[in-house]
């Protein structure tokens, strides 16, 4: 029996990567889901090769009437909604000494923002209506171990992380579970350069004990098992797909 069975589902940044592994996945579970993005074109041309199990819905998660409208939409088109992945983010790489207060307000904005608002909003309408849902959001090990030129983008990701427990604790009451997922590094258009460029893969792979870069689908399993009944008992906490980057004390020995 497929696990999502009946569900219905929202992901945000849906257009690309992983979030479209994971929307992707979904539908093969047997989730109806909402793709929504701020690039509308791929979004709409997505949902059409999805359909009908798959509803466009262009919109910013950084701002709060179209993330409104966002989930509204979703439960229009389906009739409720039960699952969220709050998947959305964008990501820069600039010097601390000159990261400007745009760039950093831009990122936290998409990143943290964004995630509280769907949280929020998506919380509100399952409260409501009585459903017990979960809701998945996308951290990183940039939480934990950073790099000097991703500052913004590892408060970002640290605030997800805090973010997740606090929405756990808050929602456990009604039913809602509340989950992160943070990946290391993974194959999406985001990281194309990294990961085709010959040399500059190889430092990364170094602090990778598995020696390989992820792939979209390897973290859309993850978040498949965190949407299903089977992390029934989990809430508040965090998944580090990281191919056992975090476990490892200093840069692993070449073959």
């Amino acid at each position: 029996m497929m696990r999502l069975q009946g569900k219905v589902a929202l992901v945000t940044g849906a257009a690309r990567g992983i979030g479209l592994a994971i929307a992707q996945t979904f539908i093969a579970e047997g989730a109806r889901v909402g793709l929504a993005d701020v690039l509308a074109d791929e979004v709409r041309t997505l949902a059409i090769s999805l359909a009908p199990a798959a509803v466009a819905i262009p919109a910013d998660v950084g701002d709060a009437k179209q993330v409104r409208r966002m989930v509204a939409d979703v439960v229009d088109r389906f009739g409720r909604l039960d699952l969220l992945v709050a998947n959305a983010a964008v990501h820069s790489e600039m010097s601390f000494l000159d990261l400007t207060e745009g760039e950093f307000d831009r990122v936290i904005r998409v990143n943290l923002r964004g995630t509280f608002l769907c949280g929020q909003m998506a919380a509100r309408y399952m409260v409501e209506a009585g459903i017990r849902g979960s809701i998945i959001n996308l951290s990183s090990v940039n939480a934990v171990a950073t790099h000097p030129e991703r500052v913004h983008y590892a408060a970002s990701k640290a605030g997800v992380a805090m973010l997740t427990k606090g929405m756990a604790l808050a929602l456990a009451p009604h039913g809602i579970r509340v989950n992160a997922i943070a990946p290391g590094l993974v194959r999406t258009p985001t990281n194309a350069d990294l990961c085709d460029t010959p040399g500059m893969l190889e430092p990364f792979l170094m602090r990778t004990p598995l020696g390989r870069v992820g792939e979209p689908d390897e973290i859309a399993k993850v978040a498949l098992f965190l949407a299903s009944d089977d992390s029934s008992y989990l809430t508040g906490t965090t998944i580090y797909a990281d191919g056992g980057r975090l476990a490892l004390n200093g840069i692993m020995p070449r073959p």
